[in-house]
């Protein structure tokens, strides 16, 4: 009888084993190593009437250029974001340095 029942445990553990690490790989949510973060960017009108120009997402210490009603070259820090205040106009393309990455910004209201 004992190895009636050692043989049923190894019919349902073998399988289990076998499959465990298939279905954790599937579940898993983390980006692979070197992906990078869909980039974002935002204008918002500043209370002196001016601009304020930010993104999100972009390679961490990489320039990016802005253009439209303004232009210039920022660089990102070391979470992949940007800040540009004091600009005129609203409206604005991002681009990365290697041109990899081209965002149209979007207006915030608050």
């Amino acid at each position: 009888m004992n190895r009636t029942r050692l043989a049923a445990l190894t019919f349902l553990a073998v399988p289990a084993l076998a499959l465990g690490p298939a279905v954790a790989a599937h579940a898993s949510t983390t980006m692979a190593p070197g992906a990078a973060p869909s980039a974002t960017c935002n204008v918002e009108r500043e209370s002196n009437g001016k601009y304020h120009l930010w993104g999100v997402g972009f390679p961490n210490g990489q320039k990016v250029t802005y253009s439209g009603s303004s232009s210039g070259t920022v660089s990102t820090d070391d979470s992949g974001r940007f800040d540009v205040d004091g600009l005129s106009g609203a409206k604005f393309v991002v681009k990365t340095g290697d041109g990899m990455t081209t965002v149209t910004c979007a207006m915030v209201n608050h």
